[in-house]
């Protein structure tokens, strides 16, 4: 049968990278299978979890191009999809549990807990819940049900070894003795973790459970599950953890985790799954730029190391900036557009600024542009109507009667320029420096300086062509009278 495997995030904060990855490998083994890519949202943390969470998830898988077969929006034959909405199927659950004898009802309290786990840790001991209520009598348990005592629900677990061969790890065993009799639903009713993800994937026919390494010591309790339910036990397949470059979990304190900051960041979709995947797993070969249909006709579970993933931010822009040189300017136009639009930068009011001139700024921008952000930073001089200059740039450049002189000579020759192309002006400003005895960086620097308000900028030539001569003149202007307003009277 096709797999079906499922993604089941907790809304209690916006999709992270780590779970990004962990979703684009359930997708791509779905997609390559033939099977079905279930989304269920686990919001049983009511206190943490939030509407807005959720759709922060549904926006962020959307824009990485993951739709899900099953899940909130889309509906299917095993709903409902939200953990919440199926907390009764987990009560009964528990409640055959208990019947078949694979659990069992402990009415300890939880101050008795406390005090004697704190008491077991006073004498340096790994403290383990002692069966107090297992061992109880008929007559004790029927006087606890009548006195209206609460209790929680634990699971039993056999004093065997526990194991499961895992897709990336091998075989993998647990020593029963070691694992407590957990507690599958609290005094209160509230049914946990591991019975609900267990309820809910044999509800949903999951057959294979793709998910982070954190998972490992998790996975035991959840394969006795299955088997004392009565249900298959799904294939497991644990994949690293992400890191940052210092080696340790990629948190907060190594930038942007969240995958919408990503994407507020200028980051395109198809790099940031192109990058994703390449985050311990492998094609088997050195190709790194691989599109989605790519991804998917070679993803296997077998090509997923063992070892945890480096997230390198380096290695993300040089793999945007592959993605941005593969657009067609129309493409390249249509996703930047909006960008400058909300930074109040198109439209343009000059009206000699059509579609085709933007088209040259971006053609122009693009070869330095890793993020589409950078578009909008570094097309900003040619956007506005008065450039802003750079403090170090004005200092370094656009001090004293030298550089107001050298941009007097450039105003002087550009304004005879004709035709106004790169060609012509290239020629302007080195046949105006050698007739000065300087060399041509005395002029492109003040030139540079006084068009774009910085030190670095595209090609300088390509720059003054596309702003044009009249902009390029009266900004060369401005600058010269800064340059001389620089130099202290005699």
């Amino acid at each position: 049968m096709p797999p079906r495997v499922r993604f089941a995030p907790s809304p209690t904060g916006y999709l992270h990278v780590g779970g990004a990855r962990t979703a684009l490998f359930n997708w791509l083994y779905a997609r390559r299978q033939g099977g079905t890519f279930i989304l269920r949202i686990e919001d049983t943390d009511t206190e943490r979890s939030s509407t807005d969470m959720v759709t922060g998830i549904l926006d962020s898988l959307r824009w990485l191009g993951l739709a899900w077969d099953e899940g909130p929006e889309v509906g299917g034959a095993h709903g409902p999809y939200f953990q919440s909405e199926r907390f009764d199927r987990h009560r009964e659950a528990a409640a055959r549990l208990v019947a078949s004898g694979h659990a069992y009802r402990c009415y300890c309290t939880t101050e008795r807990l406390q005090h004697e786990r704190q008491e077991a840790e006073s004498r340096g001991e790994a403290w383990m819940y002692d069966r107090t209520c297992l061992g109880l009598s008929v007559e004790r348990r029927s006087e606890l049900e009548t006195a209206g005592t609460p209790y929680a629900i634990r699971f039993k677990v056999p004093a065997r070894q526990t194991a499961f061969d895992d897709a990336v790890h091998g075989r993998i065993e647990f020593d029963g003795s070691n694992i407590e009799d957990f507690v599958i639903v609290r005094s209160d009713g509230h049914p946990l973790y591991h019975l609900s993800v267990v309820v809910d994937d044999v509800d949903m026919e999951v057959s294979d459970v793709i998910r982070g390494d954190d998972h490992i010591s998790n996975t035991p309790k959840h394969v006795l599950l299955f088997e004392a339910l009565g249900a298959p036990v799904p294939t497991f397949a644990h994949v690293p953890l992400i890191l940052g470059a210092d080696k340790k979990r990629l948190s907060k304190r190594h930038g942007a985790t969240s995958v919408l900051e990503y994407q507020r960041a200028g980051y395109l979709p198809q790099a940031m799954v192109n990058f994703l995947a390449l985050l311990g797993w492998s094609p088997g070969d050195d190709r790194e730029v691989m599109t989605v249909e790519e991804l998917t006709s070679r993803f296997a579970l077998d090509g997923i190391s063992g070892g945890n993933a480096v997230f390198d931010t380096a290695k993300l822009e040089w793999m945007n900036g592959q993605y941005i040189a593969a657009l067609s300017p129309v493409d390249l136009a249509g996703i930047v557009t909006p960008l400058l639009a909300d930074a109040g930068l198109w439209p343009p009011r000059d009206e000699r600024v059509d579609s085709a001139w933007l088209h040259r700024l971006l053609e122009l921008l693009r070869p330095r542009a890793k993020r589409l952000t950078d578009f909008v930073d570094q097309g900003r001089p040619f956007l506005v109507d008065d450039v802003e200059f750079d403090q170090e740039a004005m200092a370094k450049h656009l001090g004293g009667t030298a550089p107001a002189d050298h941009l007097t000579a450039v105003i002087a020759a550009l304004g005879s320029t004709d035709p106004f192309d790169e060609a012509r002006v290239e020629a302007t400003m080195r046949g105006t420096a050698e007739l000065l005895g300087v060399k041509a960086g005395a002029l492109i620097h003040p030139t540079r300086v006084g068009l774009i308000g910085r030190t670095t900028s595209p090609g300088i030539f390509e720059s003054i062509v596309l702003l044009g001569k009249v902009r390029t003149l009266a900004r060369l202007e401005r600058a010269a009278a800064l340059a001389r307003a620089t130099v202290a009277p005699e």
